[in-house]
């Protein structure tokens, strides 16, 4: 029988406003995250990681991979803010790359998918958004970082947003080291029996940098 998969999706605003400083931060978190992970038997066991970037464009830039097969990486900042593009694009993703459940066995475990932006969509993005939050593929937990972001653009997309103001090296390292433990503490549920929550996880409570959106 497969081993049912926790697939971690990952998206990261690219785009012009996020060169520097903030785009190193991003990699350098990635980085960071994927080295936690290699360090916890339960992630190892069955955490998939995938990268999805958005700039003026949506690529997927890692496939879902397993943690000891995954690379960080290298990607630049530069253009707009596609949101629309990368939420279509990362709908097709998870229906082409999670497992679902069938009668002669059962699916991958939901979905986690980390969203991150620094600013306002430049496409159009409503329905997109209006489809992943009627489908819910997964458990989105989406970060408006920086002022320019629009916390309630995300709202259309998750009830679950997340403010970092603060865009400093050392926030995104406390963001990343977050998604980090948030990985980690589902991977010990999922390990911990087949009674472990599919949907409607409990994350370890977000760095105080990091606002929860009402």
């Amino acid at each position: 029988m497969s081993v049912r998969r926790l697939p971690v999706y990952i998206l990261a605003d690219c785009s012009g406003s996020m060169n520097g400083a903030p785009i190193e931060s991003v990699k350098s978190g990635i980085r960071a995250l994927h080295s936690e992970l290699m360090g916890d038997p339960s992630a190892v066991e069955s955490a998939y990681l995938s990268v999805i970037t958005f700039d003026s464009n949506a690529q997927q830039i890692v496939p879902l991979t397993e943690i000891t097969s995954f690379n960080p990486p290298e990607f630049t900042a530069g253009g707009t803010t596609a949101f629309g593009s990368a939420l279509t694009l990362l709908k097709d993703c998870v229906a082409r790359e999670v497992r679902q459940t069938t009668d002669e066995e059962k699916g991958d475990w939901k979905p986690l998918i980390f969203i991150f932006t620094d600013g306002a969509p430049t496409d159009r993005w409503d329905e997109p958004a209006a489809t992943l939050k009627r489908n819910r593929p997964g458990n989105i937990i989406a970060v408006a970082c920086g002022d320019a972001a629009d916390p309630d653009i995300l709202k259309q997309v998750t009830e679950t947003v997340l403010i970092m103001k603060d865009m400093s090296p050392e926030a995104f390292k406390q963001f990343f080291k977050w998604v980090s433990a948030s990985i980690k503490q589902t991977s010990q549920k999922i390990g911990a029996g087949p009674a472990a929550p599919a949907e409607g996880i409990a994350l370890p409570p977000p760095p105080p940098e990091i606002i929860i959106h009402p």
